[in-house]
């Protein structure tokens, strides 16, 4: 089956246009004319007739109105006028009418009770608002009153009464107990609509206390409580049976006037014992369905939306076991005013007649009353146009000044209605609103509706044209309408092109064009079909479309009219549906829609699937190879091929895969032609010229491939000129006098005919020169010798057989060869950044005498001699390489307090060219390394010998070293620090007035005039007597240990500014935690490579600080870039920086505000900076293989005194419980302290000291257990060297010691442990 629909977008705005509105002129919905017209006011928001206010609050009166020009606002109170001005509690909104009265600050919402009515008014008329009262909510409280208690013999029926304080709202009652839970209501207790509650019999459950009545008042939000009201019940038997008695109502009938509209509530209550059942009927009458509703267990019958209809007697009947009883209540409904006809808006032309019409009806009857301009129509200025007529207004020959706005009241008993209505006498020529050259689209044999929305007074005279002179459309084929459509019922192709509008009136003239455009409807040429398909089966459903080019069709399918299933066994192709492995749920009508944007048309066909045959086991395999080839439709550059397709071996064929054979250039060589999928068995395939081709055919299913198919009869292609010519044509010279064309020689098939060849051409670039040409056989170089050196060449190369030559191929430029260049870079100037870094410039060579491609330019530089030193080494010279035409570069990695000379090359493709001559620059001074060691000697009771080597690296004048030291007492805590200034020509020193057996740690430093180095740090003891004095000597230096150690001693590269304070002798000082005064960062030292960079730095402030790098190309005035740093290590590597590049760096602290290191500046290395050295001549290569046979031999030294010895001597816990105040160890992945849990932490926690503490727990020492050996230190694999000389790690693998008596450590104490103990 087949239907079709067609769908118009101009469907919608015809509706707008359409839309009727009872006046002689219809003002279209255009916002842009609205705000042009004139325009009485019209109110457009008002608070309600009866507006019951919070007290509490300020009082919001609406009045809202629009009108052209922009109407002004007045009010009146109690039917005077309310002048705002003179009364401060009153504001009125900017342009608006809508009175705020300021009840929070001051003002009593009782004083502004009243009726208050708004009026807008400009100059065409005044609209008036509904007469709003004013009243402010109340909530009374209760009236005290004295409650008796109720004593009720059980069966009796019994009301509480609720009374509650008459508010304004009403409020809502409800009955709960003391504890604020409502009471359960059931057939035999409720709650009357008067708040009553009743109990049709009493039951000794109901004994009760707390019988309370609440009253809610929801404008004030407040709940009033009525006393508690108790009820006793006592029982008499037997309970004595009664029949019905009504409750509520009383008496046998009653009468009821409700409110057509409003919800009608009738209740009957009844007394008796069984509870009695209630039962609703309407005499004469049905219930009115839908609008009928019974609540409270019945008790309630309730009719929404009441009518005069529902007018009538209704009875209520009550029941039960003994009897009944009814009540019969008349009902009467009235009806307060409502519209029949409200009057509307009037828009006239001048001398035109209309009608204003109020028409309302009610019960009783309402009486319909005039206003003009909020002014009775009897005492309202004349207008001799208008004539009232009961509830008619008619206007005739109306003029300009007959504007204005009407009021229309009607009112009864019950209400009123109040509306207004202007009458707008407008003089307007006309205006077509129908946007210009607006495009309509249609299907051929559907209407064609073409806008032209207009607007005028008087009302415009609308004529149509088609084409820019064509004539008056009228006749048959075209439908006028009132709202300016033309309607073309059956728009046939020839009735597309450009229509014309016009609007005239007495005023003016107007003209609109429009475009039609006739489209081709959208058909299904092949519709899907009727299938029967066997279950696991493959099914497919066609649905072949024909449409209109210009249109975008969409497909979409459905299955029982609901969308396809969400399955994967659902094919959804281009113009099919294919199913795969279909069941039995896939049995339904499924259905082809296609969509355009202007039609729809759509096809339907059948699935039954059926039970398949019982069939034996499948047997899957690759499928047989296609069959039967034939080539038919043999053109010179393309033929057909078809064949027959092998079994698939119940797999499905997924595709074929052609291949060809070039029987003429290679025969037996087999290539891929193209694939196809494998629901296809013939395919047009592409040739080329001069090929003798036989092809064949390889199916494919999941299985595999098949065998291929026999070869199809062979088929010669005619020779024809070549296609193409060769590709990647290059001119590079070899030689400074040559220029070598290079090029990919074209394949086999692409020659097209016999005869292959190459037409080579060249000329010298910008000179006018003819080409030269050469024609060379089937070969891809060629070379052209005796060229100027390196000049440009436009080179072409076209191929050519014997039947002609290829296209006219595009050119290229090369350039003959290179030779090295001839002047060396000019003005080479250096300038010193830093101590370890320098810029250097230069002047370009002149490009004509690079003779070659530019490179770029290497800069070689040596160090001749430290400044400080005055002596030579080996001449290392390194290179840094700048790519392209650069004229500058950042030279890294100098060193301090030195002279260095560099000279500048320029570089092209074949080579460097002569050296700039060598510049000489000198590099400033720097901070000095640390003293190469410190050593101290002849202790005493109260002096200790210090002795100290020269910084390896001074990077400068040394101008003196500076000592520090500070006593360390048996809880490790450090004492006050001393300062001494030594002179730089001193090498030792000897400290007297120390106390005796104290510990003390020393610190020093060389400085020169730029400032101080890295510290080394050392620790020693004074000895208790001079019997203890020990004459082997210890020193730091590169981490020896010789000898017995009456003191450990560590050391440090960091620098520490400490406070001066003077010598303690004999008086014990007083130890405190020691921190720096003024933290700072300093010495920010930079190591670049090509895309990363080491950033390390000193430190001197609060332990614990947390650090940030902040980086940035030197020069740019781009905001930081901002790295933290991981817990608080002095060091970070920076990654991912641009080769080549002047960077600069400084280093902060958090949550210190302000608080950064000064600038560096440092330049990653170029990207292919080289250093031309030998490694086996460098002075760090020589001096690791050094250090690596020494650490070989110390190794070799402790593993033999092991053998011979024990003991254990926990070096590292004396450096972590002695270690410079700033500096602590930390781990590097997380950035905590490591391993060493703090001594003060162990002794409050009274915990056993963990493994690596520094004395025993309580601080005892065994002299038997004591051993000053290394044999321990060696034993286990993690016992090693740190690069400063400490030993890392508290060694594994110790001897477990058998238990001693008394309170002992587990590991033997030092000498130094010992003596502490003492002190």
């Amino acid at each position: 089956m087949m239907k079709k629909k067609s769908i118009y977008a101009s469907r919608a705005s015809l509706v707008l246009i359409l839309c009727q509105v009872i006046s002689a002129l219809d003002v279209p919905l255009d916002s842009k004319l609205l705000e042009e017209l004139l325009q009485p006011p019209t109110i457009t928001q008002q608070s309600p007739k009866d507006y019951i206010v919070d007290p509490r609050e300020n009082i919001v009166i609406q009045c809202e109105a629009k009108g052209k020009p922009p109407p002004s606002f007045s009010w009146t109170r109690n039917g005077t006028h309310f002048d705002i001005d003179k009364d401060a509690q009153v504001t009125m909104k900017p342009n608006s009418g809508t009175l705020v009265v300021n009840i929070m600050n001051g003002g009593k919402a009782e004083a502004y009770e009243g009726v208050y009515q708004c009026t807008a008014r400009n100059e065409r008329g005044a609209a008036i608002s509904n007469n709003i009262v004013i009243r402010p909510s109340r909530s009374p409280l209760w009236t005290k009153e004295k409650l008796e208690p109720n004593q009720v013999r059980e069966g009796d029926s019994l009301v509480l009464h609720c009374r509650p304080p008459v508010g304004l709202p009403p409020p809502i009652i409800f009955w709960m107990d003391n504890a604020f839970q409502r009471l359960p209501q059931s057939e035999r207790v409720s709650q009357g609509l008067n708040g009553d509650l009743y109990f049709s019999n009493v039951q000794p459950e109901d004994t009760r206390e707390d019988y309370i009545c609440y009253a809610r008042f929801n404008h004030t939000q407040t709940i009033q409580q009525k006393q508690p009201i108790s009820v006793k019940v006592f029982s008499t038997k037997p309970v004595t049976e009664r029949p019905p008695v009504l409750l509520t109502p009383t008496g046998s009938t009653s009468t009821k006037v409700e409110l057509r509209g409003n919800v009608l509530l009738l209740e009957c209550i009844a007394a008796g014992l069984p509870t009695p059942v209630i039962r609703w009927i309407k005499e004469g009458g049905e219930l009115p369905a839908n609008r009928t509703f019974f609540e409270n267990f019945k008790k309630t019958l309730k009719i929404i939306d009441v009518s005069e209809a529902d007018s009538g007697n209704y009875k209520c009947i009550a029941r039960n076991t003994l009897g009944s009883a009814h009540h019969v209540i008349s009902v009467t409904v009235k009806a307060a005013p409502y519209w029949i006809t409200a009057p509307r808006n009037l828009v006239l032309s001048p001398g035109e007649h209309g009608t204003l019409i109020c028409r309302a009806n009610g019960n009783p009857k309402p009486n319909i009353s005039w206003l003009a301009n909020g002014v009775p129509i009897a005492i309202a200025p004349e207008d001799p146009s208008r004539k009232v007529d009961g509830d008619t207004i008619i206007f005739s020959h109306v003029q300009e000044r007959s504007s204005a706005v009407y009021q229309c009241n009607a009112s009864n008993e019950y209400g009123y209605l109040l509306a207004n209505a202007f009458v707008n006498v407008l003089a307007e020529p006309p205006r077509i609103l129908t946007p210009v050259n607006k495009l309509y689209q249609v299907i051929a044999d559907s209407p064609a509706l073409l806008d032209c929305a207009y607007f005028g007074s008087p009302k415009p005279e609308i004529e149509w044209f088609k084409g820019v002179k064509g004539s008056i459309l009228r006749g048959n084929e075209y439908v006028f309408h009132d709202n300016g459509t033309l309607e073309i019922p059956v728009a046939q192709k020839d009735s597309a092109g450009t229509y014309t509008c016009v609007a005239r009136n007495e005023l003016g003239k107007t003209q609109n064009e429009v475009q039609l455009e006739v489209k081709d409807p959208t058909m299904i040429i092949k519709q899907p079909e009727y299938q029967v398909i066997q279950r696991y089966g493959q099914v497919s459903f066609e649905c072949i479309i024909k449409h209109d080019s210009t249109l975008l069709p969409t497909i979409i399918w459905l299955k029982d009219n609901d969308e396809l299933p969400d399955d994967e066994r659902f094919l959804v192709g281009k113009d099919n549906l294919t199913i795969m492995n279909v069941t039995d749920k896939d049995d339904g009508t499924y259905t082809c829609i296609v969509n355009t944007t202007l039609d729809s048309v759509s096809a339907s066909a059948v699935l039954t699937v059926v039970a398949a045959p019982p069939t034996p086991a499948i047997i899957y395999a690759r499928p047989n190879p296609p069959f039967d080839l034939e080539l038919t439709g043999q053109l010179e550059r393309s033929i057909e091929l078809s064949w027959i397709p092998g079994d698939e071996n119940n797999s499905p064929i997924i595709s074929f895969v052609i291949e060809y054979e070039d029987g003429l250039h290679e025969p037996g060589v087999w290539h891929y032609q193209t694939e196809v999928p494998g629901s296809q068995t013939t395919v047009q395939l592409k040739l080329s010229p001069y090929v003798n081709y036989s092809f064949r055919v390889i199916a494919v299913n999941e299985i595999g491939r098949s065998q291929p198919s026999e070869p199809s009869e062979q088929y010669l292609t005619k020779s024809a000129n070549p296609d193409e010519n060769p590709s990647n044509v290059q001119g590079i010279g070899s030689e400074p006098d040559n220029l070598v064309i290079t090029w990919e020689s074209l394949k086999g098939f692409q020659s097209n005919g016999p005869g292959l060849q190459y037409k080579v051409s060249w000329r010298q670039k910008d000179v006018d020169d003819e080409w030269t040409s050469v024609i060379v056989a089937n070969v891809s170089k060629y070379i052209v010798s005796g060229t100027p050196t390196f000049v440009p060449y436009e080179i072409k190369v076209q191929a050519l057989n014997d039947l002609g030559y290829a296209p006219e191929p595009s050119e290229v430029i090369g350039h003959s060869g290179e030779d090295l260049p001839m002047v060396a870079p000019g003005n080479v100037q250096v300038y010193v950044i830093n101590s370890t870094l320098a810029k250097v410039h230069w002047d370009p060579v002149p490009l004509k005498t690079v003779r070659g491609h530019l490179q770029g330019y290497k800069v070689y530089y040596w160090k001749v001699q430290s400044l400080s030193r005055r002596s030579r080494r080996h001449v290392e010279k390194k290179i840094l390489t700048f790519r392209g035409n650069k004229t500058f570069g950042m030279l890294p990695g100098l060193e301090p307090y030195s002279s260095y000379k560099l000279n500048v090359r320029v570089v092209n493709g074949k080579g460097e060219g002569p050296a700039s001559p060598d510049k000489v620059f000198k590099t400033p001074e720097g901070v000095p390394s640390s003293p190469s060691f410190l050593k101290i000697t002849n202790p005493t009771l109260d002096s200790l010998t210090l002795e100290w080597g020269s910084p390896t690296h001074p990077n400068g004048v040394l101008t003196s070293y500076v000592l520090k030291f500070q006593p360390i007492n048996n809880t490790h805590e450090l004492g006050p620090l001393v300062e001494i200034r030594i002179p730089a020509n001193e090498s030792s020193l000897i400290l007297k007035n120390l106390n005796y057996s104290t510990r003390y740690k020393f610190y020093i430093n060389a400085q020169t005039s730029v400032g101080s180095g890295s510290q080394i740090t050392e620790e020693a003891v004074t000895i208790m007597d001079e019997a203890g004095i020990l004459h082997p000597a210890v020193g730091a230096g590169k981490g020896e240990a010789i000898g017995i150690l009456p003191f450990v001693f560590t050391k440090r590269y960091s620098e520490t500014l400490f406070a001066a304070s003077p010598v303690m002798h004999t008086v014990t000082p007083t130890f405190s935690k020691v921190q720096p005064l003024y933290p700072r960062i300093r010495n920010v030292t930079t190591a670049a490579a090509e895309t990363y960079a080491n950033i390390s730095w000193e430190y001197e402030g609060p332990d614990h600080a947390n650090f940030y790098v902040e980086y940035g190309v030197a020069g740019s005035k781009e905001d930081w870039k901002k790295e933290t740093v991981n817990g608080s290590r002095s060091f970070f590597v920076l990654k991912g920086l641009t080769p080549g590049t002047a960077y600069k760096v400084r280093v902060g602290a958090e949550g210190l505000s302000g608080f950064r290191s000064s600038e560096d500046v440092f330049e990653t290395g170029p990207a292919m900076a080289s250093r031309q050295v030998d490694i086996a001549t460098q002075g760090w290569f020589i001096g690791l293989m050094c250090a690596v046979a020494l650490l070989i031999l110390i190794l070799l030294i402790v593993c033999f005194i092991r053998r011979n010895k024990g003991g254990k001597y926990p070096v590292k816990e004396k450096e972590d419980a002695h270690a410079d105040p700033e500096i602590q160890p930390m781990k590097e992945d997380d950035g905590t302290f490591g391993e060493y849990r703090s001594l003060e932490s162990d002794a409050e926690d009274h915990k056993p000291l963990k493994k690596g503490s520094r004395t025993p727990s309580d601080r005892t020492v065994k002299k038997e257990d004591s051993d000053d050996s290394l044999v321990d230190y060696g034993e286990g694999v993690n016992g090693q060297f740190n690069e400063d000389g400490s030993f890392i790690g508290q060694y594994s693998g110790k001897k477990e010691k058998e238990p001693a008596e008394g309170n002992e450590s587990s590991e033997a104490p030092s000498p130094v442990n010992a003596m502490n103990s003492f002190v």
